[in-house]
């Protein structure tokens, strides 16, 4: 028995920043922003008192209402983020509620970029061991909650959304095929939200240095993430004899052009066959994949051989291999 992808939802709020809008903000242009990440656009959650479950709660009522199910027949959800509603409950918790999933249980997984993937690996397990017959696998962030909005390399980059898989179980030939999932906490000094966690709880002098934003150190990320999602996109292929020709389709965390270029490129994999949405959406952080899939619903064939591969804050990194059930 395998678990399956059967439904996707994917949301974004309404409220764009363009390249243009950050021009007024910060010291920085249009080309140069293209040029080096890719991104035209992205869309910012706005409105007091609306977070990361908000955005969770319309990709979950869109993949409901796919599917044809009711939210009190999700038995597990599991929400990849590291923009919570609070520190604590769970946003998965949050999600269920507003939805009225009043049969699921839930909790919340960390691992930035690489978030949705590890929580679609996760959730794939209590498919395959019977314990659950309806999971749903949210990824969502509303990174600019954490953006420093005079920091022009890191402003840049980031936007807000939602995606959502249902796993379910088959006897097909098909869905989460395996995976290859990889963390080095050595990379923590390279990508990091110093304060707000236990180690340097919020002060006046915490939020007076902006230590409460993303902070990157883009060379050494870069170089990681070039080097991590492309082995381990080949590494997947080489242990389940795809060859480049069988790859339907490479679904690439969406941080920055260049490093899913090389990747695609380790891979064998022309442009045609890589899904790309970053110029739209932004670094969505845990909502990248899923809303890559969104995108592309219509064009994904049963049958299909994906691979989703992603990078991310820890380091973390891995990918994905996935055969379309629908």
């Amino acid at each position: 028995m395998r678990a399956a992808i059967t439904a996707i939802g994917g949301y974004v709020p309404p409220d764009l920043l363009t390249n243009a809008d950050l021009e007024k903000m910060v010291d920085t242009n249009d080309e140069w922003i293209r040029s080096r990440t890719g991104i035209s656009e992205r869309h910012i959650l706005k409105g007091e008192g609306l977070g990361t479950s908000d955005m969770a709660v319309e990709a979950v009522k869109i993949l409901c209402e796919k599917r044809g199910i009711s939210p009190m027949d999700i038995d597990l959800l599991i929400c990849a983020t590291v923009t919570p509603d609070h520190v604590f409950p769970a946003t998965a918790n949050i999600i269920c509620d507003k939805i009225g999933a009043k049969n699921a249980w839930g909790y919340d997984l960390g691992a930035a970029c690489s978030g949705f993937l590890f929580a679609v690996a996760t959730g794939s397990q209590f498919i395959e061991t019977g314990k659950c017959k309806k999971v749903v696998v949210v990824g969502a962030d509303k990174m600019s909650s954490i953006v420093d909005y005079t920091d022009r390399t890191t402003c840049v980059l980031f936007g807000d959304g939602a995606g959502a898989v249902l796993l379910e179980p088959t006897e097909d030939d098909c869905g989460i095929m395996d995976s290859i999932l990889k963390t080095d906490g050595n990379g923590r000094h390279y990508l990091y939200q110093k304060a707000g966690g236990s180690v340097y709880p919020p002060t006046a002098e915490t939020v007076a240095n902006r230590e409460h934003f993303v902070f990157q150190d883009g060379q050494p990320v870069f170089k990681a993430a070039v080097v991590g999602m492309a082995d381990v996109s080949a590494e997947i292929m080489e242990k389940n004899n795809l060859k480049s020709e069988d790859v339907a389709w490479l679904v690439p965390h969406q941080a920055n052009l260049r490093i899913i270029d090389a990747t695609a490129r380790r891979m064998g994999v022309g442009s045609e066959k890589v899904m790309i949405n970053i110029h739209k959406y932004g670094n969505t952080t845990s909502a990248t994949i899923p809303l890559c899939l969104c995108d592309w619903e219509s064009q994904l064939k049963k049958g299909d051989n994906l691979v989703l591969a992603a990078f991310g804050g820890g380091f973390t990194w891995g990918a994905i291999y996935v055969k379309w059930a629908y």
